[in-house]
């Protein structure tokens, strides 16, 4: 009687293959996350960037006045947005009150995020992204 099966080297082999495919291709996958994550954070960066232009257009200024919202309303209308996903990746903020004239967005990486390579980003009224590192915008 023939017996069928795997032997011990057989086994090892595919356990082995198993093992080198699984360790190129997890920081691919962990790459992607975080580009994804950060491309998520840009078009959050980008829509509160164009929500503040439309409050420009309609109030004449990027700060508060007794036409417009409060501080507070404006605040709340920029931060925390995102996170598709449920967890927030990216904190989205003004580096600094927005002025009559001028204002500026961040977005500060958290949990999970902070492995990216772009860190803090940035974008202000007139179209200024920083970091300005190939591949982070």
């Amino acid at each position: 009687m023939r017996q069928r099966g795997f032997t011990l080297v057989e086994l090892m082999i595919v356990v082995a293959i198993i093992g080198i495919l699984a360790s190129i291709a997890y920081p691919s996958y962990t790459q992607y996350v975080l580009r994804a994550n950060r491309a998520e954070a840009q078009a959050i960066l980008s829509e509160t960037a164009q929500f503040m232009e439309r409050r420009f257009t309609t109030c004449g200024t990027y700060g508060t006045n007794a036409a417009c919202a409060t501080a507070a309303a404006l605040t709340s209308a920029v931060s925390p947005k995102g996170a598709s996903g449920g967890a927030i990746k990216y904190n989205i903020s003004f580096s600094a009150g927005p002025t009559a004239t001028d204002f500026t967005l961040q977005a500060d990486p958290t949990t999970g995020q902070d492995n990216d390579s772009c860190g803090t980003m940035t974008l202000s009224n007139t179209g200024a992204q920083t970091p300005i590192t190939a591949g982070c915008w």
